[in-house]
């Protein structure tokens, strides 16, 4: 177990640059073990340092050497995503009997919000504040009636929490002024060595799950749900991430949303990641119907990380606490349409831990 310390935690802010005189923010968190870097553009987490058994801190996620480089962010390296996070089959969905075409930025599908989504918005810091308990920050953007494609009106605010316990909490609130909808998630891909080791292969992983929503040959869901029992996505019991990932080579490896188990709460765990190696745990808790394990499956080696190394084939993971993929175009998923009046609240938090 991480040395918990009673002191105060802090939260900084500095400026970095402007972009339509707008300044660009790099804000840190920390507590006595974790420290954790964001940027308001894409309200992005950039690093997660967390210590292993001997107490050497690591930066555990993925992340660009220069900040500039989070303006495109292709693979959506640490981001908040949205509109809608996942997949939307051929950009299309309905809503109280209006049809709406988002744009297809994915093969033949909408993915994570479009071309332009969340990722690659400039969101206001409104509040950064710290305590003996706890250092926060929250952000929010307001995505314009039509902005790539979506109805209504949508003020998101996103907050991140890092308390002396090393959990890292986000909240998203989020309303509208017409129906939408939403769904929203962080992209962080975590690699628990620090990239010491360029694959996860090795990593442990569990999922609070025994039923994935199936896929069909556009990488959408067919609206069934089948058993992960007996199949190599199968994480009900901790297991190495490259046992299987050999089994899956229409998706190159991992690409699944997990239906978690609906009585996950603050004490049961949707996901645990084990770096043996280092001792580094990860335990993801969340109010999120889905969670979607992606294992880096195209990363080839070309962008050269904040670690100073090339991220290879399966050198981290994703896991995207998040609404089913395509949740508009099922009736029987969990709804996502959120409607004036109501409030859309999720909640996320990532445990950082040693064994």
């Amino acid at each position: 177990m991480l040395n918990i310390q009673h002191q105060a935690l802090s939260a900084t802010r500095v400026i970095y640059g402007e972009t339509g005189g707008e300044p660009l923010e790099q804000i840190t968190l920390e507590n006595a073990a974790i420290r954790i870097e964001l940027i308001n553009l894409g309200a992005t987490i950039t690093a997660i340092y967390a210590p292993d058994k001997a107490g050497v801190r690591k930066n555990i996620v993925a992340g660009y050497t220069n900040l500039q480089a989070y303006w495109q962010n292709p693979a959506y390296f640490g981001a908040t995503v949205g509109r809608y996070a996942n997949r939307i089959a051929g950009g299309k969905l309905s809503i109280n009997g209006v049809n709406y075409q988002l744009p297809v930025n994915n093969d033949n599908n909408h993915l994570h919000g479009g071309f332009d989504g969340f990722h690659r918005k400039v969101w206001q810091v409104i509040q950064c504040s710290e305590s003996e308990e706890q250092a926060s920050i929250t952000l929010a953007y307001t995505s314009p009636d039509g902005e790539e494609g979506y109805p209504g009106t949508l003020r998101v605010q996103v907050r991140y929490i890092l308390d002396r316990h090393n959990r890292l909490t986000i909240t998203y609130t989020a309303s509208t002024d017409k129906a939408t909808p939403v769904s929203l998630t962080n992209h962080s891909y975590f690699n628990l060595t620090g990239f010491d080791n360029p694959l996860v292969t090795n990593h442990q992983l569990r999922i609070n799950s025994d039923n994935y929503t199936e896929k069909n040959s556009s990488n959408t869901p067919t609206g069934q749900l089948l058993p992960v029992a007996g199949t190599a996505l199968d994480f009900t019991n901790a297991r190495p991430v490259g046992q299987c990932i050999d089994q899956l080579p229409a998706d190159m490896g991992f690409d699944h949303n997990y239906v978690l188990r609906p009585y996950n709460t603050e004490n049961i765990p949707a996901a645990e990641l084990e770096d043996p190696e280092s001792g580094r745990v990860l335990r993801v808790f969340t109010d999120q119907p889905g969670i979607q394990l992606y294992s880096a499956n195209y990363w080839d080696g070309s962008i050269t990380g904040a670690q100073g190394v090339p991220y290879l084939k399966h050198g981290a993971v994703a896991l995207e606490t998040q609404a089913f993929p395509d949740s508009p175009n099922h009736a029987q998923f969990p709804e996502t349409i959120l409607r004036p009046g109501e409030t859309y609240r999720r909640k996320t938090v990532f445990v950082f831990d040693v064994q």
